[in-house]
């Protein structure tokens, strides 16, 4: 058997995420069931991030073990032209046993995209419009409070069975010209279920807001509370940018 990694980008509006579950369509069950079909053989597909439904990914990474012999090119035009236009293999390359998609991760990049004009048609699909007016430079402020390491308890699902305690190796906001978006950019070895998308939520609330300020946001990341009414901030607008391996 040999292993194979994939590096793979792919629109997530009409998934119900990455991971294969019962009667949703799913990114791993779609490109899982587009390879039996090209090469009669069946696969699991492991990713290392997964993405929830709606989420978007340039960089997810992937691997899948086969006991047939195929050129890796060949393969990877075979599969994509197969495959929907929502999803698209950037690279395939074969690799040894001891690489695991979720060990020796160095880094995460997630991009999050906001709009503050209203988008045109095609870009609606990719970032949330945010309607009132924001304070940029409070928003960045607010951001800064998620730096470093800290218990994010206060900004996970509210069934968290795992340690909450996760690091942000940085966390920055730019404006995309190209796409006329704000797009805030966060690294880190790894993050918990909705913690970016909450974060932001939470920041955009804040920066959107005369009675809040950015000490509430430190208030609130320090009382560890899952169950506060901030808001998550919608699927569309988050993308998986890259993953890092030692």
């Amino acid at each position: 058997m040999k292993q194979y990694r994939l590096i793979v980008a792919y629109d997530g509006t009409d998934y119900c995420g990455w991971q294969v579950q019962v009667l949703q369509k799913s990114i791993a069950q779609e490109m899982q069931d587009a390879f039996e079909r090209v090469f009669g053989q069946s696969i699991r597909l492991l990713g290392a991030s997964r993405t929830d439904a709606g989420v978007h990914a340039l960089g997810q990474v992937a691997v899948f073990k086969i006991n047939i012999q195929v050129n890796t090119q060949k393969m990877l035009f075979a599969w994509n032209n197969v495959l929907p236009q929502s999803i698209r293999i950037i690279s395939i390359e074969e690799v040894t046993d001891n690489f695991h998609p979720y060990r020796n991760k160095t880094e995460k990049t997630y991009w999050y995209n906001f709009f503050t004009d209203q988008p045109l048609p095609f870009a609606t699909r990719y970032g949330w419009y945010v309607r009132k007016k924001i304070d940029m430079q409070k928003l960045r402020q607010c951001l800064k409070v998620f730096q470093g390491t800290h218990d994010f308890a206060s900004f996970c699902t509210k069934n968290e069975k795992e340690n909450t305690v996760r690091t942000i190796n940085s966390i920055n906001l730019e404006y995309v010209k190209e796409f006329n978006c704000y797009r805030i950019e966060v690294k880190g070895p790894g993050f918990l279920r909705h913690m970016i998308r909450r974060i932001v939520g939470a920041s955009l609330i804040v920066a959107t807001r005369l009675d809040l300020t950015v000490q509430y946001m430190q208030e609130l990341l320090n009382e560890q509370n899952p169950n506060n009414a901030m808001l998550t901030a919608p699927a569309c607008g988050l993308f998986l940018k890259s993953v890092e391996y030692l």
